[in-house]
């Protein structure tokens, strides 16, 4: 991403957890649901205002107010890296094409670049816990997926390792194929989006 490129900020609200495991990092032959994609309520409850269940009982207190993650997400205008930010975590979105070359699991000189200013942001963050999640989209076999994006995350973060030169630093590598897209696979401009490898960190504590 240049520092001259348009960018497109969005802000939303997000509750994040991080759970991470110990080095030597390979992706997981059977991940868990990545964090930040569990099913959510599909549409707002109706509610009676004039209900009087909905009313305090005397000498009640309401409980103590509690303020959930920011979420900043930036886009540069060509839309092959996306960077979020909330209170709890920094996570970077990387699409597959500036990574690889199709099909293939072989970092390009570029992808180091990009991968090593990530390492950058990881050190200024002082994270120890460090997440590497393989996605593609839908075309092809989802077996061919799944080796594939697990390829792919594995391939990041032996570049971060190298990047890091850290043994305090422990990652969790996982390849989930054409699961969690976070675009339409209808379209190819949609399934570009799918292809991708997201690195993501906690932020430092203040």
């Amino acid at each position: 991403m240049t520092p001259t490129a348009p960018r497109l900020t969005l802000t939303l609200t997000l509750a994040t957890i991080l759970i991470l495991t110990t080095t030597p990092a390979q992706a997981d032959d059977n991940p868990s649901v990545p964090p930040g994609t569990e099913p959510t309520a599909t549409a707002p409850v109706n509610v009676d205002a004039n209900d009087p269940d909905l009313k305090l009982p005397e000498g009640a207190t309401l409980a103590e107010s509690k303020v959930l993650d920011i979420k900043l997400v930036v886009e540069d205008q060509s839309g092959d890296e996306r960077r979020e930010d909330t209170n709890a975590d920094v996570k970077f979105a990387l699409q597959a094409e500036v990574l690889f070359g199709k099909d293939s699991a072989k970092l390009s000189a570029e992808a180091r670049a990009r991968i090593s200013t990530i390492a950058e942001e990881i050190k200024t963050q002082n994270s120890t816990r460090i997440r590497v999640f393989g996605f593609t989209d839908n075309l092809g076999s989802s077996a061919h997926g799944d080796v594939l994006s697990r390829q792919r995350a594995n391939a990041v973060q032996a570049v971060l390792d190298q990047e890091l030169n850290d043994s305090n630093i422990t990652f969790e590598v996982r390849g989930y194929g054409e699961q969690y897209p976070i675009s339409s696979n209808a379209t190819e401009a949609g399934r570009k989006k799918n292809r991708r490898v997201e690195v993501s960190f906690p932020r430092t504590e203040n």
